[in-house]
């Protein structure tokens, strides 16, 4: 999901930009301008949600695929071994032992059938075992079918939640510029200036930071790195590069290019690694925010890390404990602890 709206908030107000109108209208603007940040972040959340819907409908749908696939070979397999049913009846007809088989062959409920009739004495052997591989086929194939339901009802289920998530979002960022177009022209564009400026320090104390990867190795070192090199590119709701980003697909893409496979949801990604202890964290390791998760970043050491912070933001490095919302998670994703792309993919699941 990617959202062309692009809300622009100054992050600090400065004494004396300001016009000099009244101390009511600067109170006024530093209002708005504390509620639409609020907004954004609503926004960023929902669309969190929203993007971990979306990977668990990728999945189901997957799954749903999987399973109809085995319910068409079971299907055919009935079919067969009813014909073979047929078939032998026609031969014991012809034989003269019509009776029993013949009402068994025309039967809408084989199996009711056989258990009111209490045995098969009347039924030759070869009879006996297509009819009982008959019966055991049109089990497995009944337990598929409500399997297949089970599921469709599951996708169902997980579109509904990611059409209403994703309507928060765009609601929130409406929301937010509803407030914005109530300003005057030059008072966005000194927001606009502000947040530029704001923006821009950012990056440049982002790159100075950036140095203290690259003594970093490993496959969390490449992970590390790859993500420091999208610093300054913009933040778009559900994107993973090559030049727009959200939390998730930038850490997605960024063990991507160390090898190991995650999938763009940071409250997905937050179930698989090794749990790290908060006096342990090394650079490369995941952070996780918000309960339930909503935001990801990559540690770089020294209380600071590299992420996609929200809507009107870039890539940038910042202090971990700087969003306003609470650490939950810590996660490593090394060789042997997670996820290692390609045939002998393996995840190791933290409940």
């Amino acid at each position: 999901m990617s959202l062309p709206l692009r809300i622009v908030v100054a992050l600090a107000m400065v004494a004396g930009v300001l016009s000099p109108t009244s101390a009511n209208a600067a109170q006024t603007l530093a209002q708005v301008q504390a509620k639409v940040r609020q907004l954004e972040e609503e926004a960023t959340t929902a669309a969190e949600g929203a993007q971990e819907a979306k990977v668990k409908l990728a999945g189901l749908t997957k799954t749903l695929n999987g399973i109809k696939a085995k319910a068409e070979i079971q299907g055919q397999t009935v079919s067969t071994l009813q014909r073979s049913l047929g078939v032998i009846a026609v031969e014991q007809y012809k034989s003269g032992g019509f009776g029993q088989s013949f009402e068994l062959l025309f039967s809408t409920d084989p199996t009711l059938y056989l258990s009111a009739a209490g045995s098969l004495d009347a039924i030759t052997r070869r009879k006996s075992l297509q009819l009982r591989e008959f019966e055991a086929a049109q089990q497995r194939l009944n337990a598929t079918t409500l399997t297949v339901n089970d599921k469709i009802a599951l996708v169902a289920a997980a579109e509904k939640k990611l059409a209403a998530q994703s309507a928060i979002a765009l609601s929130k960022l409406a929301e937010a510029e509803k407030l914005l177009s109530k300003l005057s022209k030059a008072e966005r564009d000194r927001l606009a200036k502000l947040t530029e400026d704001e923006e821009n320090a950012d990056q440049k104390s982002s790159l100075e930071a950036a140095k203290s990867a690259n003594g970093v190795s490993g496959r969390a070192g490449t992970a590390l790195k790859y993500a420091l090199q999208q610093i300054g590119d913009r933040y778009v709701f559900g994107a993973a590069g090559t030049v727009t980003w959200d939390c998730s697909g930038l850490t997605m893409r960024a063990f991507q290019s160390a090898g190991v496979s995650l999938p763009h949801s940071s409250a997905a990604q937050s179930r698989l690694g090794k749990k790290v202890a908060l006096n342990a964290l090394k650079p490369g390791d995941l952070l996780f925010y918000g309960r339930p998760v909503s935001h990801v970043g990559i540690y770089l050491g020294g209380g600071k890390m590299v992420h996609a912070p929200r809507s009107g933001s870039r890539v940038k490095v910042a202090d971990s404990g700087s969003l306003g919302r609470k650490l939950w998670y810590r996660k490593r994703y090394t060789d042997r602890l997670c996820c290692l792309s390609g045939p002998k993919q393996r995840l190791l699941l933290w409940l």
